[in-house]
């Protein structure tokens, strides 16, 4: 019965890193010429591309580095010497080849199954979050999660116009210039779909190692939310949609509880500090097995994240996943519950409220707040 367990719980694990790539994509030669010297001029750490139906091609814009996973998901030794100390640096905070090309009409629109639209549907209609003349920016980050939001969300267009709320789509990605992670396929992939593209470059790991962070995860995190919000002002969306799903918001309630002492988690949907954004976590009903099923099964172009730095730090994280496997395998309804218990904490509307509403005053300075253990704000916003 042990052996039994254990196998289901590796199962219930598994696949934490997607190993299988669903398409080859090939870099183009570096570019050159006039173009590309200005390029090199402007000096500047951060760029922003647009793929707007197709007008404007990023690969004119986007200097690039070869993509590390080889066809078997592996990573060459190039990958494990620049990460070998867990910061994965690219030389000068740019990449050195140009935007994988895509085959024409390789990618294709993919209707989610029910198993993830109907508990979508739940949590929109539940929280309200998706108003009629929205811009919804979805943030992409080109794993399982944040593609199967995509899809969802495209789908859910159609579905809204029946009930008469009409909004538009488009996606964001931030490429922290990690030699681990290179999110540039993505770039081919949005402009086949037609879906308004920012490509947002920023040397975020070379930063932290200027200010010496002291969680390079959090520092990521960090900058990568400021990023996105800009994004997001600038090209006028008013809703970012993040891919956070039950496993997600579950994890991170008993983690706040453990290390922090706080009834805290995910919000569902709410409106960042400065009021001109919502931000929306249409998944928080949706289990991660049945997006990751759904992912491989559709063979979405998910890009593979081997930098140390996200997945050495958050052990707490994982270690806080076996812990509600091996309960789930006991209680199989926990997550159904969990939804339930949760739903008071996931509907706080505004950041900073939990402490108002079900914190305890600190015992020496008086407040509602206890210090972070563990965890960023936006681990929880």
């Amino acid at each position: 019965e042990v052996g039994t367990q254990n196998l289901l719980l590796d199962n219930v694990l598994a696949n934490r890193k997607e190993k299988y790539v669903p398409w080859t994509l090939q870099p183009q030669a570096k570019p050159t010429g006039t173009s590309n010297d200005k390029n090199k001029s402007e000096g500047n750490n951060s760029s922003t591309n647009h793929v707007r139906n197709g007008e404007t091609s990023a690969s004119n814009h986007v200097k690039t580095r070869e993509t590390h996973a080889d066809k078997n998901g592996g990573t060459n030794d190039e990958l494990t010497t620049a990460c070998n100390d867990g910061t994965c640096i690219l030389p000068g905070g740019k990449r050195d080849t140009g935007v994988p090309t895509l085959p024409p009409q390789t990618a294709k629109w993919k209707p989610p199954p029910k198993e993830i639209f109907k508990p979508f549907l739940e949590a929109v209609t539940e929280f309200d979050m998706i108003k009629d003349g929205d811009k919804v920016l979805v943030g992409l980050s080109g794993g399982k999660d944040s593609l199967s939001l995509l899809h969802t969300i495209r789908q859910y267009i159609f579905y809204a116009k029946q009930s008469g709320i009409n909004f538009t789509m488009g996606a964001v990605t931030v490429d922290p210039m990690s030699s681990a992670y290179d999110p540039r396929p993505l770039i081919p992939y949005l402009e086949q779909l037609g879906v308004e593209y920012l490509y947002e470059e920023q040397d975020i790991m070379s930063q932290a190692l200027k200010v010496d962070a002291s969680s390079i995860c959090a520092f990521c995190s960090r900058m990568k939310r400021g990023r996105l919000y800009a994004a997001a002002r600038r090209a006028g969306y008013n809703v970012l949609a993040l891919g956070q799903h039950l496993d997600d918001i579950s994890e991170s309630f008993f983690m706040s509880i453990f290390h922090n002492g706080r009834l805290r988690t995910m919000k569902a949907h709410y409106t960042n500090s400065e009021g001109d954004i919502r931000i929306i976590r249409p998944f928080v009903y949706v289990r991660e097995n049945q997006l990751r099923q759904f992912a491989e099964s559709q063979k979405l172009p998910i890009i593979a994240e081997n930098c140390p730095a996200c997945f050495e730090s958050p052990k707490e994280r994982q270690r806080i996943k076996q812990l509600l496997a091996q309960q789930e395998l006991l209680f199989p309804r926990l997550y159904w519950n969990l939804k339930t218990a949760l739903y008071p904490v996931m509907r706080v509307n505004k950041t900073g409220l939990e402490s108002s509403i079900f914190g305890k005053p600190d015992r020496e300075n008086g407040t509602g707040h206890t210090s972070d253990v563990i965890g960023s704000d936006e681990e929880f916003d």
